[in-house]
């Protein structure tokens, strides 16, 4: 069903205990909504929305002057970064090539089929095909993705779900957090004028070395008057599966993902809380991403392709020529009194 969403084309899947929004610009999925608790865990713009096509960096300085611009105009919830991951090199962004790669801000083609959402997108400067399929499961959403490889070489590519909670669901000092993360280690430069953590440090998870001592508790959101940061978890290579999962007490909603972690190996945490003055975050912004994919910074390709590895793990994956590489995840709610310790895949 095509809906518009705060302003935006859309098209929605719902069933008695879910809707699912997807915007057809970006394809961001929008929201999650839970029925049953009335809220969407997933991060809503506290800024005016527009699309990416009608974005113009002349017309538009509300949304900053920088690369991330366009994407900031129109991003939005569970947003894919595709091909890349974090900031282009000048030469790119000269060839067009925005911060987190084309297939956040190109239209998708949606279609409904045998109840599921059918999203297609053609990334013409990346040279490849995006499908996505989301089924609905009861209270969870089945995802299968494929990217295909439309060049006659390979391409190493970043491939990261860059999945962000916002309010209502996410309170400062109330909301938890469990995974399967493992060995970690902190955002190696400045993240922000509000950054908290020892730049470059390695750790185990939860544990996180803060710069004026002691040590952050990642499996609770932090209730500082402002902060911001990034860290970067691998995924317990043990674990056949690898998940996320969130706790509200309001709420009384647990929300996570599950995905094979030899698909996604890595799980960025990105915090922005009221500390980024600039347009068009403008101290406003309470969000945290859980960003999980095959690379475990946000960097150009350049320097993801060089770093090569971290802890012994790729950092990024080839994507043969003519090739199509599927793989499939899901989001899932329940109701809950306190945070699972465990999330498995719906039967």
């Amino acid at each position: 069903m095509n809906v518009t969403y705060r302003g935006r084309r859309a098209a929605v899947l719902e069933n008695g205990a879910l809707r699912v929004t997807v915007l057809e610009e970006g394809g961001h999925i929008a929201e999650i909504f839970d029925k049953r608790a009335g809220v969407s865990p997933l991060w809503t713009l506290p800024w005016a929305s527009i699309e990416p096509s009608a974005y113009n960096p002349d017309t538009h300085p509300e949304y900053g002057n920088g690369p991330d611009a366009q994407l900031l105009a129109g991003i939005m919830g569970h947003n894919l970064c595709l091909d890349t991951f974090g900031a282009p090199s000048p030469e790119e962004f000269l060839a067009g090539v925005p911060v987190h790669g084309e297939a956040s801000i190109v239209p998708y083609q949606i279609r409904s089929i045998d109840n599921q959402l059918v999203t297609t997108a053609r990334l013409p400067r990346a040279g490849l095909l995006f499908e996505r399929r989301l089924v609905l499961r009861g209270r969870g959403v089945h995802v299968t993705e494929a990217v295909e490889n439309l060049a006659a070489s390979d391409r190493p590519i970043a491939w990261t779900q860059h999945v962000t909670l916002g309010p209502p669901f996410l309170e400062p000092g109330t909301t938890r957090f469990r995974a399967t993360a493992t060995r970690s280690k902190v955002f190696e430069g400045r993240f922000g004028d509000a950054d908290y953590l020892v730049p470059a440090a390695e750790f185990e998870w939860p544990r996180a070395p803060e710069a004026g001592g002691g040590f952050a508790d990642l499996q609770v959101f932090n209730d500082f008057a402002a902060s911001g940061g990034f860290t970067t978890h691998l995924m317990d290579p043990a674990r056949e599966y690898a998940f996320f999962v969130s706790f509200t007490p309001q709420f009384r909603l647990a929300f996570g993902y599950i995905w094979k972690q030899q698909d996604f190996p890595w799980m960025g945490i990105w915090e922005e809380n009221h500390s980024r003055a600039n347009p068009p975050w403008n101290g406003r912004s309470l969000a945290r991403g859980m960003e999980f994919g095959v690379s475990p910074f946000p960097e150009s390709r350049r320097t993801m392709t060089q770093r090569g590895r971290l802890f012994g793990v790729p950092t990024y994956r080839w994507l043969p020529a003519g090739s199509r590489v599927e793989l499939e995840y899901w989001a899932v709610t329940q109701e809950a009194r306190t945070i699972p310790e465990y999330l498995s895949p719906p039967a």
